[in-house]
């Protein structure tokens, strides 16, 4: 019930932090089209107190914090279903939290750099930075996919580990093209559907109801310790696999889904703002006649 429930903390953030980069940049790009510049950080707008606006990087700290403590504490933990056993969860483990270490010192850098003048972080070198922390995150994820003894598990790690991937590489084009609107919009979409990944994850492997047919939950009888879902015949493991293929495929569609309505409901506020109000056009045909009165009066 724990490492569901964080999954589900961890598919909410991730889905928040890319919706709340989404509406932003979207609304960026629509005010200031010309101008447009891709940002590491949106504060609140609607808010005057200068601390309070930094509350999304506090949020995101705040959640990173919870990540770590608990990648922590599940590196503590033994884990005989892993191919090595324990030693390698805990190195895996050990991993994992160096990575969320590792954005959590980096949004304390861009909190600093937004608060005071001690530590100027240009905006390219912020999204360089985090490229190359999401390829590290591509890298554990796929290492651990790499030692599963599940494969429903080492499918969901291989999955994460391409969306990271993918994530990395959008940063590094916005890293040296950062007025490409369409990469930042991709980069926000991929955190959203990394979100979503991480509560099928959850969901496909400690949630029975969820489960698909002809697996069942790893148990390790001498301990006592429950891992994730294995298959234990080759066509429920290949009807498994393919079930969650085409979950992924229905986020895939979800997100573009959410990016087409955020644009669209973006648009039309901002269009809504700009044109609402606006002064009456001169009839052309009372111009027409104004003009003919005082040409014939110079006649």
């Amino acid at each position: 019930m724990a490492t569901l429930m964080y999954h589900m903390l961890s598919s909410s953030s991730l889905l928040s932090l890319g919706f709340y980069h989404l509406i932003c940049t979207t609304r960026n790009r629509l005010k200031s089209a010309g101008d447009y510049v891709a940002k590491p950080y949106h504060p609140l707008s609607f808010i005057s107190q200068p601390h309070l606006r930094r509350l999304p990087l506090y949020l995101l700290l705040l959640c990173l914090l919870i990540s770590l403590i608990h990648q922590s504490l599940v590196s503590l933990d033994a884990d005989p279903l892993l191919k090595g056993h324990t030693p390698v969860h805990r190195f895996t483990s050990l991993q994992a939290a160096a990575v969320v270490f590792s954005f959590l010192i980096l949004v304390v850098f861009l909190l600093i750099s937004e608060s005071t003048s001690l530590l100027p972080l240009p905006p390219d070198l912020f999204f360089a930075l985090t490229a190359a922390l999401f390829y590290l995150q591509y890298s554990v994820s796929d290492s651990s996919a790499s030692v599963q003894t599940s494969d429903l598990q080492a499918k969901c790690d291989s999955v994460s580990a391409r969306i990271s991937a993918l994530s990395a590489l959008l940063c590094l084009v916005i890293a040296v093209q950062p007025r490409l609107f369409l990469a930042d919009v991709a980069l926000a979409a991929s955190i959203c559907l990394q979100g979503l990944w991480v509560l099928q994850t959850g969901l496909s492997l400690y949630v029975d109801a969820f489960i698909p047919e002809g697996c069942h939950k790893l148990l390790d009888v001498v301990t006592g310790v429950e891992g994730s879902t294995k298959c234990d015949l080759e066509d429920s493991k290949l009807r498994a696999i393919a079930i969650l293929d085409l979950a992924f495929v229905v986020h895939v569609m979800f997100v573009l889904l959410i990016v087409t309505v955020t644009y669209a409901a973006v648009a039309k506020t901002i269009g809504i703002r700009r044109f609402g109000s606006y002064e009456a056009l001169p009839n052309a045909d009372s111009s027409h006649i104004q003009m003919k009165a005082m040409t014939g009066t110079q006649a």
